[in-house]
């Protein structure tokens, strides 16, 4: 570090630039003499320098070609400081760091395999782990490469240290089936003396609940010595998400320090299970406290207003976000999108939607979504046009299955058979999207509205999967409208024999909405 901040910057920068139009500037040579005198040598002090200043991957690129050319990588007095500093630019280490940096994990990753050390450093090899990991400015999050490095990381004999363990446990995380991976990663970490650390704590006790394992994520708070607020944060998390809301609440009132995050996850715990009028009286606690509410306070307190229905109290906290300077960011656009539709003022959903300086694919899905709800079967499809339209330049909010439940209900709120079908196989060839079994009842309940009872049957029985009872429910009622005794008595047959079911699909209830984009959200690590 000290070498490159040492060096001249002038003299640098009028180097690389050499072909600039300013000729008389002492350092560069003189035209006429530019082709007798011998050109300096590219070193290791250049090349930091210029890693430091450059402003685009192409030109790091660049700068990465001349190292290689000059032999600098196999100098082993530097290589190591020209590699950490290469690594620095392509992967960023913190979230406000992103603007200084190029987020190609993948070229970083290229970097470190080919490049050859004597003594490999933890901190390269972390940092690249972590690149994998974290997702940046929309860059693709990769658990597995994760994993395959930290494989090779330990074929090649480098040495870990307390942040190799919660980068690696973070990437199990990210990969829904690794529970036995990550066990595996719990028991290295206790070979290597690692685990009374407690970023490795915290991090493996989020591992642990987030794959649905809490009798685990609880022995590890439990045999902690040094709980931070973000243990505590993190095993309150865990039991809100395994609604265990009493134990969640326990530990809430045990925490010797609580900050907003605190607060809203266990108001989102009361709000999300039954319990919003405690959320209320949760948030009158958390004021009191004077803590200020950030975004996912007031998106959770939304959810609580639409649990019960309440249309004053939605719009109060909806005119108390803008009070506390708060914008219509996607996460609070949403959730009021979700408010406003489900108490019944379709008109302020519509307000905010066009409101958002941005929209994300919930967004877009809710507004999808309760146009057809609300009976505007024609304004929903027009508004699906609209998002295709934006999707043409925006991969984010590309129609997944949700979007295509919104349009099937639009379209059976029109009647609009034609339209319906032709959408059940638009998903399918142009976005590969497989039905659900909300598709299959929106197909259903359209076909026999129309009277096409036969076809109903057909298609509820050519299900992927075995069809729950709403489908059939579907049916049975266009059946006993029709008077079909026959068919009546079939479809009756096929309830008796299906399983029970609650009212928890999209159609049902759009809660999903939040749940992708909205809801809270605490993240270790």
């Amino acid at each position: 570090m000290v070498a490159y901040l040492s060096y001249p910057p002038d003299a640098i920068t009028n180097l690389y630039y050499s072909t600039t139009t300013n000729k008389n500037h002492p350092i560069l040579p003189s035209p006429s003499s530019s082709s007798r005198r011998r050109r300096r040598r590219f070193d290791s002090r250049e090349a930091l320098f210029l890693i430091r200043e450059c402003n685009s991957f192409k030109q790091l690129k660049q700068i990465h070609a001349q190292v290689l050319r000059n032999g600098l990588l196999h100098h082993h007095s530097n290589n190591q400081l020209l590699l950490t500093q290469m690594l620095l630019r392509l992967c960023p280490s913190t979230a406000s760091s992103q603007s200084n940096h190029f987020n190609h994990p993948d070229y970083a990753t290229s970097l470190l395999l080919s490049t050859p050390t004597t003594n490999p450093t933890a901190f390269n090899w972390n940092l690249v782990i972590r690149s994998h990991t974290v997702n940046h400015n929309g860059t693709t999050v990769s658990p597995y490469r994760a994993l395959l490095l930290y494989s090779l990381m330990i074929q090649r004999s480098v040495p870990h240290d307390h942040f190799t363990f919660p980068f690696v446990i973070k990437a199990c995380t990210l990969v829904g089936s690794s529970l036995a991976l990550g066990k595996a990663i719990h028991a290295r970490a206790l070979i290597n003396g690692f685990y009374a650390d407690t970023f490795v704590q915290n991090t493996l006790m989020d591992m642990y609940f987030k794959h649905g394992d809490s009798v685990s994520g609880r022995m590890v708070f439990d045999k902690m010595t040094d709980r931070t607020v973000v243990s505590w944060t993190t095993m309150l998390v865990g039991l809100v998400d395994a609604e265990a809301i009493e134990d969640a609440r326990g530990v809430f009132d045990r925490m010797p320090e609580r900050n907003v995050v605190s607060w809203t996850a266990m108001i989102s715990g009361y709000a999300r299970n039954g319990q919003p009028r405690e959320a209320f009286r949760l948030y009158r606690c958390m004021v009191d406290d004077r803590v200020r509410p950030n975004e996912y306070t007031l998106v959770n307190l939304l959810v609580a207003c639409t649990e019960m229905g309440s249309l004053e109290m939605g719009s109060s906290i909806h005119d108390l976000a803008l009070k506390k300077g708060f914008g219509l960011g996607v996460f609070l656009g949403t959730a009021l999108i979700d408010m406003y539709s489900k108490c019944g003022s379709l008109e302020d959903a519509r307000k905010v939607f066009y409101e958002m300086p941005r929209r994300s694919l919930a967004t877009w899905n809710s507004m999808i979504t309760s146009l057809g709800v609300h009976g505007q079967g024609y304004e929903a499809l027009s508004l699906f046009k609209t998002m295709e339209k934006e999707a043409a330049t925006d991969n984010t909010i590309q129609p997944d299955a949700i979007t295509f439940v919104g349009v099937l209900c639009a379209c059976l709120q029109e009647g609009l058979v034609g339209e319906g079908c032709r959408y059940f196989r638009y998903m399918r060839d142009r976005y590969g999207i497989t039905p659900i079994v909300d598709h299959y009842v929106c197909m259903v309940a359209l076909l026999s509205q129309a009277g096409m009872l036969n076809e109903a049957y057909q298609l509820a029985t050519i299900m992927p999967a075995k069809p729950n009872s709403h489908v059939w429910e579907a049916l049975l009622r266009a059946v006993r409208a029709y008077g079909n005794v026959d068919l009546e008595q079939v479809v009756s047959k096929h309830i008796e024999d299906a399983e029970p079911t609650r009212d928890d699909t999209i159609l049902y209830d759009k809660s999903h909405l939040l749940n992708r984009d909205s809801s809270f959200k605490w993240e270790v690590g």
